[in-house]
């Protein structure tokens, strides 16, 4: 795996300090969502869709620290938007790092050559570059021309100031095995500590629905993917930033249970409930507000169909990492030997909710269809 000894060492120390005191739940990893404003317009993504009154928030220095103490996660990833556009997101990277705590600065990386002085390598700070797919399948998904060797150039440079650096790919429809194999082998060549993969979920913001992959289809896709991997002699391995369960998962080897729980968003609007991919839940005003307010049994596979077809790691990297706890032989065994890639799958969690089940509509918010502003130009906004 692409983890380093110190974090997993971190990382492990933390878990077992909640498990010996019996906690039933606690974060993994705190999502930290200082803006939404991108100087992109992705098919996958409508944060930008919001009104300017909206884009133009952001969370403050303190406002951003105020959330890691709260959390207490050992880990926390920046998403956005595009975190680069926040003129102190280096003074939010180094209050973090400071309080040890291991900081995925997630980027498109338009703007990370020009920023990059700004930031000290560090084992607590990764880079982590959006790359889906490449040249053309990344530049497709992003909506723009160029931007994949913006990005690889970008990787290429950080990578050689020192900086740890890591791959965060989305698949969606119409992907292949082999191209996403010849992904994941370009990633090696590239250098890059490891690659964060997952089907895309059907974020309800998102103008193009049709894109994502269903559940089914996610788990033939990696099935597909993984017994390429195992045919690939001579080459080195690939390297992914994730628990070797969580690609069984992937593959349809767990029938795995949603911790929405473990990777909690922070963003400009409070507290999401219960997870970073719901948009329509609501907020809750403080960290604990939201473990004690949320029905935590009211989501997840099986449970709420907007959850039908989710399997992304911010949801069941924690149930799969709870996992690697609690059987630890079997994830060495996966480790070892890959996911599982031919016979059945392992059975669905049973359906709890019929066909009445009432699924609330998007909070009434006028939304703005912006991708005309990007397609020109590489615009920076601040």
């Amino acid at each position: 795996m692409g983890v380093p000894l110190i974090q997993q060492y971190r990382v492990g120390k933390y878990l077992l300090a909640q498990k010996l005191f019996g906690k039933k739940r606690y974060p993994l990893v705190l999502m930290l969502e200082p803006l939404f404003r991108c100087n992109l317009a992705c098919a996958g993504c409508g944060k930008i869709d919001y009104p300017d009154e909206i884009l133009n928030k952001r969370l403050s220095l303190s406002e951003c620290l105020e959330a890691v103490d709260e959390c207490g996660a050992p880990v926390v990833s920046i998403p956005g938007g595009e975190p680069l556009i926040h003129k102190e997101m280096p003074q939010i990277v180094e209050g973090i790092i400071a309080r040890k705590k291991f900081v995925y600065l997630c980027t498109n990386a338009l703007l990370l050559k020009k920023n990059i002085h700004k930031y000290k390598p560090s084992p607590y700070l990764t880079f982590s570059v959006h790359l889906d797919g490449l040249q053309d399948k990344h530049d497709a998904s992003v909506c723009q021309q160029g931007v994949f060797d913006i990005a690889v150039d970008a990787v290429k440079a950080a990578l050689t100031a020192g900086f740890r650096v890591t791959v965060n790919c989305t698949l969606f429809q119409q992907e292949t095995a082999q191209e996403v194999a010849e992904f994941l082998d370009y990633c090696v060549e590239l250098g890059v500590e490891g690659v964060t993969i997952s089907p895309g979920y059907s974020y309800q913001r998102a103008p193009q629905q049709e894109i994502f992959l269903r559940r089914e289809n996610s788990k033939k896709l990696f099935r597909e993917i993984f017994s390429l991997g195992r045919e690939r002699k001579g080459k080195r391995k690939w390297r992914f930033n994730q628990s070797s369960l969580f690609l069984d998962f992937l593959a349809g080897n767990q029938s795995y249970q949603c911790t929405p729980w473990g990777n909690p968003t922070r963003n400009v609007f409070g507290w999401q409930k219960p997870c970073y991919l719901l948009v329509d839940e609501g907020y809750a005003s403080t960290f604990n507000a939201l473990m004690e307010e949320v029905d935590w049994d009211a989501y997840g596979t099986g449970k709420n169909p907007k959850c039908a077809d989710c399997m992304v790691h911010c949801g069941y990297e924690p149930t799969a990492v709870n996992d690697t706890f609690a059987s630890p032989l079997k994830a060495l065994k996966v480790f070892l030997f890959g996911p599982k890639t031919s016979g059945p799958m392992a059975p669905e969690l049973p359906i709890q909710y019929d066909e009445n089940y009432n699924v609330s509509p998007l909070p009434q918010v006028k939304l703005i269809k912006r991708k005309e502003e990007h397609s020109s130009s590489h615009r920076e906004v601040s």
